[in-house]
Order: structure tokens, then sequence, then C-alpha cells
């Protein structure tokens, strides 16, 4: 059985197009249907709890920056 790589070599730019992409698709999911059924409901919503979890471990994994010296004004 072949092992997964847990190294990968994303650019900045390529983490905001997953960002992006996971939003977009968390955006067409959350639009309810008039007529949908219990079953596809559960499945939308599985799909939103686990694409907003995805986006929080992403969040979670990035380094952020303070200045060494000076006033840090966070935003």
């Amino acid at each position: 059985m072949p092992l997964y790589n847990d190294m990968f070599e994303l650019s900045v730019e390529d983490m905001d197009i997953i960002e992006e992409a996971m939003r977009h698709a968390i955006a067409s999911r959350s639009n309810v249907p008039v007529d949908e059924r219990v079953e596809e409901r559960e499945t939308r919503e599985d799909f939103v709890r686990k694409a907003h979890d995805l986006l929080g471990r992403l969040h979670d994994q990035k380094v952020f920056y303070r200045p060494k010296s000076g006033v840090y004004v966070g935003g």
C-alpha cells in the first residue's frame, strides 16, 4: 500500500487560491433549495461543517509575524 506524502510545497498564493475555492464551495452549498429532502440537507450541512473545519485547520497552520522592535498594532 502506498504511503501518503506529508511534505507539501505550497506557496502563499497557492494557499490563497485553496482558501478562496473553499469559501466559494461553502457559499454555493449554503444556499438552501426549497424542495430539499432531509437526507440532502444533512449531507449539505455535513459538507459545510467539514469545509469550515478544513479552513480552520489551514488558518491554524499559518505563521503570523510581529515586528521584533517597536509597537505592534494588530488589526
